[in-house]
């Protein structure tokens, strides 16, 4: 988080509380820009709320001081089970109740598209906006695997991150950005093709029900996220969240 630059005049790292120079409460807060067709928009994602116990009674302080801005969109996108009711009474909303495990080789084919890794010299970079070179390139900084599939001279980003779900058995790709899940749908099978040698045939993605187009299985109620604010993150991007930031 050092190495991630300041967001005009939001916290750097988030808030603290303090007692008798000891520190026993931290919520940590990750901003980030978002290009939109209505313009410029600026998120939050909340994480790693937690308050000593002989504290807990400031907890809801250290909360208030970080949902404060109006104009931003506030995240939090790994509520413990036991925490959501309380997340939902502050005014959170759901905005994904699931996710699809999946094998993107089971998709359909697509002869006419090109699958490449981000670089960002490359001349596929350039049919991206600036914008979309920027989260790929950063996202690629963090650790994350960064692909262009390219159709009809069209460049299409999609931004994944090996992580083991499942209690960390299994081995995965977690989808952390792509335009649409119409876009995921659509070149799904050429980036399993592309990924069948390079890593594991395994998907995650957020959803709201099965996705047609993607052969898996959709596992309700698992990794529900929420949101306050104006504006809810699409399905498929959780790009500049703690799971690219701090990793999953």
């Amino acid at each position: 988080m050092s190495e991630r630059p300041a967001i005009a005049d939001f916290p750097k790292y988030g808030y603290l509380l303090e007692s008798a120079r000891r520190v026993v409460g931290v919520i940590l807060l990750m901003y980030s820009r978002h290009a939109g067709t209505a313009g410029e928009s600026i998120r939050c994602n909340l994480s790693s709320w937690c308050v000593d116990k002989e504290f807990r009674g400031y907890a809801m302080v250290l909360h208030s001081m970080a949902v404060k801005r109006k104009e931003v969109t506030y995240l939090n996108i790994s509520p413990a089970a036991h925490t959501r009711r309380g997340v939902e009474a502050l005014g959170f909303k759901r905005f994904c109740n699931g996710q699809i495990v999946f094998a993107p080789i089971l998709s359909a084919r697509r002869p006419d598209v090109r699958v490449v890794a981000f670089a960002a010299d490359a001349p596929e970079a350039a049919l991206l906006s600036e914008s979309e070179r920027a989260i790929l390139a950063e996202h690629a900084a963090l650790g994350c695997r960064a692909l262009v599939c390219v159709k009809d001279g069209v460049a299409y980003p999609f931004v994944l991150q090996r992580r083991a779900a499942f209690h960390r058995l299994v081995p995965c790709q977690q989808l952390i950005y792509c335009r649409s899940m119409d876009q995921l749908v659509f070149f799904a099978g050429p980036i399993g093709r592309y990924l069948l040698m390079r890593a594991w045939p395994i998907f995650l993605a957020d959803a709201t029900g099965p996705v047609p187009g993607l052969v898996g299985k959709y596992l309700a109620g698992r990794g529900p996220r929420y949101f306050k604010g104006h504006a809810p993150p699409a399905l498929g991007d959780l790009s500049y969240t703690e799971l690219a930031i701090l990793g999953p």
